[in-house]
């Protein structure tokens, strides 16, 4: 435990001494990746633990956004008050939404997640379109900080804090439970756990997560875009990331959003359309294929053999 809290510590200051070395113009790429890592984040702790896995994660990152749009935009809210409002309407909306979901499994679990995804985009375009923007979405939603320094501390001190307390709480008997159930949620359920109660808490706090995301993302970008928001690309991005950085771990989708971001910048001049999405899903791929367990096994590996042959879980971070 200490020696991993002394890995936490070093990954803090060295990312909060970045701006001493690097342009304006990667900060805002890097506050880009830390907010793709805390959705990542977010999937993963309900399909990298569980097994169940979402293809509607931007309809609970969409709660958390609109709603703290439309307070802080229509009616004036305060963002301190607004932000703790989307995220409790995100909770609650996604609770009534996704708690049937959580008796199926598999396939038909993927499936209601993708409809209620787009459930939401064509709710938001047709429902009360004076509040919501419609098509058009939202534009001059209030931003918290401005500049590229200041929003990237932000930023990074909203993902590291979320991270940290994800990386706590995988390491109680919950977490370790949540795990199980992703390898065999009947012997879980024989065991005497309740697996549904298990599985409403891993989503809970999946939507805490992805609400408060969604808000801060609002209030970071000034616009909000139903097209945007619920894009299957923005779907597969975070899903990749989760996955190629090494699911079921914290520090993996971390790793995984910022080696996907700066891969899809980086494509960006040379295919500037959405041709791109088509190169880095077959990166992705190869690197999936060759590494399931992803980035973070690799990194484990090659701790080991620095180490001398001494091995640890992946899993621990």
């Amino acid at each position: 435990m200490p020696r991993l809290l002394l890995a936490w510590a070093a990954f803090a200051v060295i990312m909060l001494l970045l701006p001493q070395v690097v342009s304006p113009g990667t900060l805002r790429i890097i506050i880009f990746a830390n907010f793709l890592a805390i959705f990542a984040m977010s999937w993963d702790f309900i399909s990298g633990k569980t097994g169940y896995i979402s293809f509607g994660h931007p309809f609970l990152i969409g709660i958390g956004a609109y709603t703290s749009a439309i307070l802080s935009y229509r009616f004036g809210v305060p963002v301190s008050l607004s932000i703790p409002l989307a995220v409790l309407a995100t909770m609650i909306g996604g609770t009534l939404f996704f708690l049937p979901a959580l008796r199926i499994k598999g396939t038909y679990f993927a499936l209601v997640t993708l409809a209620f995804m787009e459930l939401m985009y064509q709710l938001v375009q047709v429902i009360r379109p004076d509040l919501t923007g419609g098509t058009r979405g939202i534009s001059g939603i209030k931003t918290i900080l401005s500049g590229a320094v200041p929003n990237f501390y932000l930023s990074f001190g909203l993902m590291f804090a979320i991270a940290l307390a994800l990386w706590l709480l995988s390491r109680t008997r919950i977490g370790t439970a949540l795990d199980a159930i992703s390898m065999n949620e009947e012997a879980v359920s024989g065991s005497g756990l309740n697996t549904t109660r298990l599985k409403l808490f891993a989503f809970m706090v999946s939507a805490l997560v992805a609400g408060l995301g969604g808000a801060f993302y609002a209030h970071y970008l000034g616009s909000i875009a139903p097209r945007a928001l619920f894009d299957i690309n923005f779907v597969f991005t975070i899903i990749v990331s989760a996955l190629i950085g090494g699911s079921s771990t914290v520090i993996g989708p971390i790793i995984g959003a910022y080696f996907m971001t700066f891969l899809l910048e980086y494509l960006r001049p040379v295919l500037p359309g959405s041709e791109r999405y088509l190169v880095y899903g077959l990166i992705a791929l190869v690197l999936y294929v060759y590494q399931p367990k992803g980035i973070m096994e690799l990194l484990r590996k090659l701790g080991v053999r620095a180490g001398g042959g001494r091995t640890g879980r992946a899993g621990n971070v």
